[in-house]
């Protein structure tokens, strides 16, 4: 659970040993402090294994005990990825980790020795300064589901990206050896184009078949969509391809290659798509999350990989800030410039929010209406850009009051509750 900054500080005080670590991929370096920024001990250097590890508690708890500080916060910042297996090791011992921005670490530095020198020792003592001053945040470790949902979505995104790349490459193939091939057919992708290309039809073998042995083809694959018009079109694309007319025994093992490629990865990526539906379903409130208009199994299990057990978080601006949606001020005076987002926080989050905002706006009655009084309201009408944000924020509140309470979204109660839009409805 996360914490006002009053809060932050209240819990550093006599009784706390504040450890900074600077992590990196072999050794991380730790420096010690107390709650007035005195140092404790020199730096301990521990590599990153299990042994480096429990020299750290060791370390940690001997200090602990000098001092009479039993109260110990490790902090780190959550740069990369090597942080985790030393949050997650601290966790199973009962020891509490913290991070800090790395923004704030690098501004930090100079006020420390009025210069810019860089180096872990010093990292790691500017990082446990920045917990004492109560800068810092509670990481969410998932554990159960939301682990599984997390490493779940990773893969997710990563045979995303695999068959993106797939795509690419056919398209350079085609490109090369038939580039009239998407003229006639939009999607590649699609039953009849799929076949044909999988079959290793290239311009000069679509020439030598007849229409009626070429429509036959195409209807082992799609009986609909396709008929003699699309079969006339493929033949007089073919007879005008500019496609090169060498190497082509390859360039067929090429094109069946990268269609076994994308089969593959298409097949994975449907089984792990119910793997993922099924574990999201084990969550709280995310049957009712799925069964709005608009969101897919896939959005709340994005949802939930990203920010975890619900029950960790006070309200649902603290999800806001960690999907970087929270909004950034810009006024000096009288001078009053554009209020943006800060865009600070997970990434992944606010696109997975802002992707799901546009078909809610499309398909989904209530924030159909939102969405339109948005664009239209008198009184600083918003961007269409804008107003997907504005739906973003909107939909994580509801997540959270839909997670927290177990009830079901009514569209008609969230435009009741906006008093703006009931009132314009009234007039209307």
């Amino acid at each position: 659970m996360d914490f006002t900054q009053n809060n932050r500080l209240a819990q550093i005080n006599e009784q706390t040993l504040i450890i900074g670590v600077d992590v990196a991929k072999r050794k991380h370096v730790a420096r010690a402090i107390d709650d007035r920024g005195r140092d404790l001990a020199k730096r301990l250097v521990f590599t990153n294994s299990l042994q480096g590890f429990s020299d750290l508690v060791d370390w940690a708890g001997s200090l602990s005990e000098k001092y009479s500080r039993p109260n110990i916060i490790i902090g780190m910042e959550p740069t990369g990825h090597y942080w985790l297996n030393l949050a997650y090791h601290m966790k199973a011992k009962s020891i509490r980790a913290v991070v800090v921005n790395p923004m704030k670490v690098k501004r930090f530095k100079e006020m420390d020795d009025d210069s810019p020198t860089k180096n872990d020792t010093k990292d790691a003592k500017v990082i446990a300064q920045i917990v004492r001053d109560g800068r810092f945040h509670e990481p969410t470790l998932p554990e159960d589901v939301y682990a599984e949902l997390r490493e779940g979505m990773k893969l997710y995104d990563i045979i995303q990206e695999d068959m993106s790349s797939i795509k690419a490459q056919m398209h350079n193939a085609l490109d090369r050896y038939f580039p009239e091939f998407l003229n006639v057919f939009k999607d590649w992708t699609g039953k009849a184009a799929f076949y044909l290309l999988e079959k290793g039809y290239l311009p000069e073998d679509i020439r030598k078949t007849s229409e009626e042995d070429l429509l036959l083809e195409v209807k082992k694959a799609a009986k609909r969509g396709v008929g003699i018009k699309r079969i006339r079109d493929l033949k007089q694309a073919a007879k005008d391809s500019i496609g090169l007319t060498v190497g082509l025994r390859m360039a067929r093992q090429e094109i069946r290659y990268l269609i076994d490629q994308y089969k593959a990865f298409e097949e994975r990526l449907i089984a792990l798509e119910a793997q993922l539906e099924e574990f999201v379903l084990h969550i709280p409130g995310a049957d009712q999350m799925i069964a709005i208009k608009g969101v897919s199994a896939i959005t709340v299990a994005g949802f939930f990989a990203e920010v975890g057990d619900l029950s960790n978080y006070q309200d649902p601006r603290q999800i806001i800030k960690l999907a970087g949606f929270n909004l950034k001020m810009n006024q000096s005076g009288l001078f009053k410039g554009q209020t943006t987002i800060t865009k600070r926080g997970r990434k992944r989050l606010r696109s997975l929010l802002y992707q799901v905002a546009r078909p809610l706006s499309l398909h989904n009655e209530g924030f159909k209406q939102l969405h339109h009084y948005y664009r239209r309201r008198s009184d600083n009408p918003l961007t269409g850009k804008q107003s997907f944000i504005a739906l973003s924020r909107k939909l994580i509140k509801i997540f959270y009051v839909l997670g927290t309470r177990k009830c079901t979204f009514s569209e008609e109660r969230m435009i009741r509750d906006i008093p703006m839009i009931s009132t314009l409805q009234e007039v209307a």
